[in-house]
């Protein structure tokens, strides 16, 4: 599937599900003039452009699988990971949003840090109270920043069982249908040369140091760590993938220098580059 081909793809879901979506709300004010089981049709459309997407990108990730490509880690200290590749692949579920092979990582800077998820109370959290929530994001490599935001807000922890179900319910559907960029929330992607691209996605809101068209170098500090777009507490969700479009572009395997591929709950710590 060409890149033209899966832009048009993902534009055809995103309306697909908005067609739905408006109809489930037009019919508590007013009878639809068709039968009810046909207003299904637009999700079930959706559903089958997903399917469609993810298996042709499966398909070229097992046609020809990418090598992993070495970089430096995109945060300094002891962290740990969620949702990594070397647990599976893809990690979060998906290829959509070149997040093949992308990562999550919390702020762990010593044990009971970062509070635990509860079943009832408190029902969220604000962001501050999380280690991660302000960390410095830095970038991995020598790289020319091609997309820069961080005017999208950061919102309250999902940190109770309500809070998930919110999540998941309300807020999960409501970002799908916004697009991509509310889902990623704020967010910065490089171009780090030859064909890949890094991308960080829930930056903290008003954090960054760097703008589109600015080159900058490994271990430059590029802006926070934040919660926002489709996030349940602050943490660093980073990737690598082989364009800048979020919508077209398919991930890349990753490689953080002297740390490797964390694996799901294993900690590490990413020390501070060095120049001189």
């Amino acid at each position: 599937m060409s890149i033209r081909q899966r832009k048009l793809a993902a534009l055809a879901q995103r309306l697909l599900w908005l067609i739905f979506f408006a109809q489930v709300t037009a019919g508590f004010f007013v009878d639809l003039p068709y039968d009810y089981w046909l207003g299904w049709l637009p999700a079930l459309g959706a559903i089958a452009v997903g399917l469609l997407l993810s298996r042709s990108a499966r398909r070229r990730t097992e046609a020809e699988p990418p090598a992993p490509i070495e970089v430096e880690a995109p945060v300094t200290g002891r962290w740990s990971a969620l949702n990594s590749p070397a647990d599976k692949v893809p990690s979060h579920g998906t290829h959509g949003l070149g997040q093949t092979y992308a990562i999550d990582i919390t702020a762990e800077p010593e044990e009971g840090a970062r509070p635990a998820p509860v079943w009832f109370w408190p029902v969220a959290r604000p962001g501050a109270a999380y280690p991660a929530f302000g960390a410095p994001l830095l970038a991995v490599a020598d790289a020319t920043v091609v997309h820069a935001e961080d005017g999208q807000r950061d919102h309250l922890s999902r940190s109770s069982l309500l809070g998930v179900l919110y999540f998941w319910l309300v807020e999960g559907v409501g970002r799908s249908i916004g697009g991509t960029r509310r889902i990623v929330g704020n967010h910065v992607v490089l171009d780090l040369g030859e064909g890949a691209y890094a991308m960080y996605a829930h930056v903290q809101r008003g954090s960054l140091a760097v703008r589109a068209g600015d080159r900058v170098v490994a271990g430059q500090r590029l802006g926070g760590c934040g919660n926002s777009g489709n996030s349940t507490e602050p943490h660093v969700h980073f990737q690598l993938m082989d364009g800048p479009d979020l919508d077209t572009a398919r991930g890349v395997p990753f490689s953080w220098r002297g740390i490797g591929v964390p694996a799901n709950g294993e900690e590490f710590t990413a020390a501070a580059e060095t120049t001189g």
